[in-house]
């Protein structure tokens, strides 16, 4: 997805020389030269090893140092420890928010649009130096604002964004230059800011082991109006009005101080080490949080990687139980069906793209408390084809939907007593030179001050137990329920 922009020479590093940066943003102005435009400028450096979640606690602190950003300002926080990489994007240049059916094809043009306008100057070797967009799409492209704070669509490209990976730690700086511009201002900025956050490194954020006292809004006697409902999907599958329905659950608590979204975000990484902890905050005081086990796509290199992950079981307290249940989840013709739709889904999705999925040998995911069906499906991504194509294609899986999805998704409607939002919807990001990685965000919660909506859901299909069914219900709620107390 490189676009032909203006190319400034780099010819030696930056650093933090006041001379060097302004000439370097002055050959970026010049490109505009008789036109009433702007260009972006993004500047990134390498900088000492920083823990981003760190970094976003700093930053949202009343009195960081900072004059790009402010604390209210919507960020979006990703970090996947298998993969030894976290990323940061706060604040923001360019920002979309969109609420029409096509928001997919909206999506890209803007995307597209911005990556124009983008000329790149500092460290530019470095893939951790590629400008990001992040981006939330909700689960139905309708949705009641009331409901949920979110728009259907928000896309940012942020003004500060750090990318770590694997202990190498780039900053980036985007920032809208036009004839106006002061550039020594900016130039001072850009390298006091980076001073700051340089020095970050020491800075340790106190770590509260334990929120106050929480209740639930909602108690789990709301469980019988949800088992009551699968026995009537039941009924519905049997009559084939559809295969499989993925009925969600909503637990509301709230808190007598206001919950610490830094604290549940490093609560979650230390609990779910093998999952993908995110944070998307609107900078309204709404931040939608997880630790999401399914990756929707990842894309490097036009490798493109998704995964059926379908089919749940508990752990064991100890080896020889967690073999119980690990057999019993491979041997269980219901969860095996289960999974299958999933995977079917998948590659003809992916056929209909013109693509050639490749099914990997069926495996096991396992969880810090539960354990899934996983069969990562592999192929290679056409030049053509735009990472959120394949994403308006594959959302939502039978995984968290149903099928037919259709159907299923009217039948949600019907049954859900809640406006989903962001749960079991894509997430992620997309970087300049068509790189991308959306994962699913279940496991996930809502919060709002000092009220929190906690997600959860089941997928039903012929011979699922209801009270089995509302016990997995209750076992994924406590990812969220420990991130929180």
């Amino acid at each position: 997805m490189s676009v032909a922009v203006p190319v400034i020479p780099n010819d030696a590093k930056v650093g933090y020389d006041h001379q060097k940066l302004y000439e370097l943003l002055l050959a970026c102005q010049t490109t505009l030269e008789g036109q009433n435009s702007s260009v972006i400028v993004s500047f990134s450096q390498v900088i000492d090893s920083l823990d981003a979640l760190s970094l976003l606690a700093f930053l949202t602190e009343e009195e960081s140092g900072l004059t790009f950003t402010q604390k209210s300002d919507l960020s979006f926080y990703w970090e996947n420890q298998r993969n030894q990489e976290s990323i940061l994007g706060y604040g923001k240049t360019q920002f979309l928010a969109s609420n029409t059916p096509d928001r997919f094809i909206n999506s890209q043009n803007f995307i597209e649009h911005c990556f124009k306008k983008i000329i790149r100057i500092g460290e530019q070797d470095l893939p951790e130096s590629l400008p990001h967009f992040f981006c939330g799409f909700t689960f139905f492209s309708e949705i009641n604002e009331l409901k949920f704070p979110f728009p259907a669509t928000s896309i940012f490209l942020p003004k500060l964004q750090m990318v770590k990976r694997k202990g190498s730690s780039v900053l980036t700086f985007n920032i809208l230059v036009d004839q106006q511009s002061n550039l020594s201002d900016l130039a001072k900025k850009i390298i006091s800011q980076t001073q700051i956050i340089s020095s970050l490194k020491n800075f340790h954020p106190n770590w509260r082991q334990s929120s106050p006292s929480i209740h639930q809004k909602t108690q789990y006697i709301m469980g019988q109006d949800f088992k009551s409902s699968i026995t009537s999907i039941l009924k519905s599958i049997k009559a084939n009005h559809f295969n499989k329905l993925v009925l969600a659950h909503a637990l509301e608590l709230i808190s007598p101080l206001n919950f610490s979204i830094i604290n549940c975000l490093n609560n979650l990484r230390n609990h779910h080490p093998d999952c993908y902890v995110f944070a998307m905050n609107d900078g309204k005081n709404n931040c939608f949080v997880g630790a999401s086990p399914e990756r929707l796509i990842s894309i490097k290199n036009k490798q493109l990687v998704t995964d059926a992950l379908a089919g749940s079981a508990p752990r064991g307290i100890n080896y020889k139980e967690d073999q119980y249940w690990l057999q019993k989840l491979l041997k269980s013709n219901k969860e095996r069906r289960e999974h299958q739709v999933v995977i079917e889904f998948i590659t003809q999705r992916l056929v209909e793209l013109g693509l050639n999925p490749q099914i990997s040998p069926l495996k096991v995911l396992q969880l810090s408390n539960i354990q899934h069906l996983w069969t990562p499906i592999y192929t290679q991504l056409k030049t053509h084809i735009h990472p959120l194509e394949v994403i308006s294609q594959l959302h939502p899986t039978p995984a968290v939907s149903g099928f037919p999805t259709e159907v299923t998704c009217q039948e949600i409607r019907r049954y859900e007593n809640f406006e989903r939002g962001l749960y079991a919807a894509p997430l992620g990001w997309i970087d300049y030179e068509g790189n991308s990685e959306f994962i699913v965000g279940i496991r996930s919660a809502l919060i709002s001050g000092n009220q929190a909506t906690l997600y959860a859901g089941a997928g039903i299909v012929e011979g699922s137990d209801p009270e089995k069914e509302f016990a997995e219900i209750q076992l994924k709620f406590q990812a969220l329920l420990q991130a929180l107390l």
